[in-house]
Order: structure tokens, then C-alpha cells, then sequence
């Protein structure tokens, strides 16, 4: 199981050389990933809030860092054109040398979308055209589409990937419609922390109900990675800011000392996680490099 770890959205205010610097550090001490949110702005008891903007800061940690792989956790496909996106994606890529994950969703803030004038109505119809246009180019290097929402007329996405196919793909979402679109074709599917309640258990039962729905889709449960976040509260954590996402639930984090995070850690491998992304709070490069010692573990 690989062990990524999400970079703070807006939980402070992060000076960029600061964002890098932890980026730096997540790789030195063995994690496998790091993942950035995709978000413009949330409104929080401090006030407005957004983060830097996702596809910048992942080329700019591509080319301030070597090995550890890197996505956006994950993107809206409403915030670009959906072929402007694909070719975000194919440069990040190539900045990397091969180490990105293309996470995509539908997103769900209506206050950012409102905030920077994209359209909130329809978004899953919305999101299954140009999740159409972007595995496409991602894949193939060319398409020709017109729909509803979007057009890509004779687009041709060049230069391509370093890698054959492109990118891998993994969709951030366990929604029924959602899964149906994707399924067929990523490569990942992914679940945030509170929708399975972050445990084992809850891990598990939504496992089974994907796997099932993989199996419909025509494919082997192998061939498409379950992944989640996982929520992880160090000394000092008071509560990971989020806008309203886990709408009022209470979801209990996992806590302790190195070796009984990493206990708790094991179950999700033995369940059957190919990689989670750890949701830490707080989220700084001290908490960074104190979860060296669990991956070690």
C-alpha cells in the first residue's frame, strides 16, 4: 500500500517557498505521494479562504521535487475547459517525468463557483463531457466533440505524456452516477474521509459496493485501485478546516503514537487499499516529518 499525504488547503495561510519546503520534506521521509486540493475559496469562521491554485503549485512541486509521486486531490473538471485541463495535466507530468495521478471530480463548493463565475447546475452531466474529452486526449492525443456543455473540435493534445496512455486516472467520488461514468475507464477510484466514517469498517463496505459495481462495468476488482483519505489528528490538532463538506458529521480521527498509527494504518492494506492519502491536522512540516516515524514503521 503507498502512503501519500494531502498539503494544507486553508488551514493557514502558507507561504509558497513554505508549501515547497513541505512538499521537499514529504518526499525525504518516505512518503509515496503528495496531493493538493482543488479549491478557489471556502468561507470559515476566520473569514474567506482559499488556497494557491492547484495546477501552478503542482508544476512548481514537480520541479522542486524528484521522486515522490503528485495529484490534485482532485480536480474539479467545472474550474478549466476540459481539453485546457488535459493539457495542464500533460505538462505537470512531463515536469515530473512521469509521477502524476489525474484525480478528477465534479466538485461541490457552491460558494467558489459562484464566487469565480462557473456554472453549479448540472455538474455530474457536465463532468461526464469532459471527462470524455480529457481521458480521450490524455490517451489517445486527439478528439473531435461536440455536447451540450463543452466542444473540442478537432483538438489534438501535443506533446503528449512521457508516459504510453497518459497519466493514470482515478475519479474522487462514490457516487452511483458518478461511478457508472468512470468506472469503465480509470484507473483509481478514491473516497474522502468522512464518507466511510473513517474506519476499517466503513472502508470495507464501501469497497465491496465499488468492487460490485466494477464487476457491472465489464472489469476485474484488480485492475481498478481503491484508495481513500484518511483523517490523522497529531498533538496540537484542533479540527482540519474544510468549509462545510462533512455537513455537520462527526467523524473520530485517528490518533496515537507512531506505532499504533501504523498499526491502525495496517488494516486499511489488509482491506485491501492499494494507496490513502493522509488528511493530517494540523498540517505543517512538523507534522510532516513526525510521520516519518510511522512509515517507518
Amino acid at each position: 500500500m503507498k502512503i501519500g499525504v494531502q498539503l494544507p488547503e486553508v488551514e493557514w495561510e502558507v507561504p509558497f517557498d513554505e508549501l515547497i519546503a513541505m512538499a521537499q520534506a514529504a518526499e525525504t521521509v518516505g512518503f509515496d505521494s503528495l496531493w493538493l486540493g482543488d479549491h478557489l475559496i471556502y468561507d470559515l469562521p476566520v473569514g474567506p479562504r482559499g488556497p494557491w491554485e492547484a495546477w501552478t503549485s503542482l508544476a512548481a512541486l514537480a520541479a522542486s521535487t524528484s521522486t515522490i509521486e503528485l495529484g490534485p486531490f482532485v480536480a474539479s473538471t467545472s474550474f478549466h475547459a476540459p481539453a485546457m485541463l488535459a493539457k495542464q495535466a500533460a505538462t505537470v507530468d512531463a515536469i515530473s517525468g512521469g509521477r502524476l495521478t489525474v484525480a478528477l471530480g465534479a466538485g461541490w463548493n457552491k460558494r467558489e463557483y459562484e464566487a469565480f463565475g462557473f456554472a453549479f447546475d448540472k455538474r455530474v452531466s457536465r463532468f461526464e463531457e469532459a471527462f470524455t474529452i480529457i481521458r480521450t486526449l490524455l490517451r489517445e492525443g486527439e478528439i473531435d466533440f461536440a455536447g451540450e456543455f463543452y466542444t473540442a473540435e478537432r483538438c489534438v493534445l501535443h506533446p503528449m505524456s512521457p508516459r504510453p496512455g497518459g497519466p493514470p486516472l482515478m475519479v474522487g467520488s462514490i457516487g452511483d452516477r458518478m461511478l457508472d461514468i468512470t468506472l469503465p475507464h480509470v484507473d483509481a477510484w478514491n473516497m474522502w474521509w468522512s464518507q466511510y466514517g473513517n474506519t476499517v469498517e466503513g472502508f470495507v463496505e464501501q469497497k465491496q459496493r465499488v468492487d460490485s459495481l466494477i464487476e457491472a462495468a465489464g472489469r476485474q476488482v484488480a485492475d481498478v485501485e481503491a484508495t481513500a483519505a484518511v483523517f490523522v489528528q497529531l498533538a496540537g490538532g484542533g479540527g482540519r478546516q474544510m468549509g462545510d463538506y462533512n455537513d455537520g458529521k462527526t467523524v473520530e480521527p485517528i490518533t496515537g503514537s507512531p506505532a499504533e498509527i501504523a498499526d491502525q494504518l495496517r488494516g486499511f492494506e489488509a482491506a485491501g487499499a492499494a494507496h490513502i492519502q493522509l488528511v493530517v491536522d494540523p498540517i505543517t512540516r512538523d507534522s510532516i516529518e513526525w510521520l516519518g516515524d510511522v512509515l517507518a514503521k
